[in-house]
């Protein structure tokens, strides 16, 4: 799957209900994409708008019972009658993304090419866990509907940032796009506490740890549930794997603060903006103070 690179660009996104928190219609600039994004206790709204009568792709996310970010991706031939087979059907989502046409531009192929792409990206991160149990093959298209596909879900992955999910991204691709954004050379920063060993860069929604940082297999007495459930949900996804002791990251993760970083490596409740530093010694928060002072 291809991605464009970032140039300036308009989203509309309509608050159906007048509020943030209500049903959202989200539209792009020289797109004939449309999402209707709603949350479960909205779907009845949501559902009687014409987009879900058609064909599209849609994403359910919630959290898992550890409190971790949750995923489903699914393609329907009429969104709003496949999405309400998973009232009952599925427990834990909380909010809906659906994307469609508004030129009806997409078919039964479209869809399941859509939903193919956004899986594989999706498992290929590893960022968020998926319900999805099976991971279908993108179905045969001409080049050019192949191309069409391809720039509607590279506008999709546009727009879901903007919604609170990054479930699509890498962590490894979203520290390489920040960095180049920037005039200096990415900044590289450090852990080493508590027979810990990490390296990780800031981000625009949290904090990469690097691929090859090692944490500490064991845990402190004190540490919170939500942290060790971290831990034991990296480790089931094989982020985190046994090394000589220890838990080596097997990919670049990326979480939502330097502290959650910090804590998860060393077993236990971490500041991370003093536990990162640089290669001269510097604290995160140092860091931080002195970029404020400059402006």
């Amino acid at each position: 799957m291809t991605s464009t690179q970032a140039r300036p660009t308009s989203i509309r996104i309509f608050l159906a209900d007048g509020t943030p928190e209500g049903l959202r219609i989200v539209e792009k600039s020289n797109w004939t994409g449309r999402a209707v994004v709603a949350n479960r206790s909205q779907l009845e709204r949501a559902l009687a708008r014409s987009e879900m009568t058609q064909p599209g792709v849609y994403v359910l996310t919630g959290q898992t019972e550890d409190g971790a970010a949750k995923l489903y991706v699914g393609e329907a031939d009429a969104l709003g009658e496949r999405i309400k087979q998973h009232v009952s059907g599925k427990e834990f989502w909380t909010r809906m993304v659906a994307f469609t046409s508004t030129n009806e531009g997409l078919n039964k192929a479209n869809v399941r090419y859509l939903e193919a792409g956004l899986l594989a990206l999706a498992k290929t991160a590893n960022q968020w866990a998926l319900d999805n149990g099976t991971f279908p093959a993108p179905p045969p298209l001409s080049e050019a509907d192949r191309a069409d596909a391809e720039w509607f879900l590279a506008e999709m992955l546009v727009i879901f940032p903007l919604l609170g999910i990054d479930a699509f991204e890498a962590a490894s691709s979203q520290a390489a796009a920040s960095s180049s954004e920037q005039v200096e050379p990415p900044l590289t920063l450090y852990l080493n506490e508590r027979g810990a060993e990490g390296a990780g860069r800031e981000v625009a929604d949290g904090f990469v740890v690097i691929k090859g940082s090692l944490a500490r297999a064991e845990e402190t007495l004190s540490i919170h549930d939500y942290m060790r459930e971290q831990r034991q949900l990296l480790q089931e996804r094989g982020v985190l794997a046994p090394l000589d002791g220890k838990l080596v990251f097997t990919q670049d993760f990326r979480f939502s603060s330097p502290s959650t970083a910090a804590g998860v490596l060393v077993g236990g409740s971490a500041n991370g903006r003093l536990a990162w530093k640089d290669a001269s010694g510097k604290t995160l928060k140092a860091i931080q103070d002195e970029r404020l002072a400059s402006i």
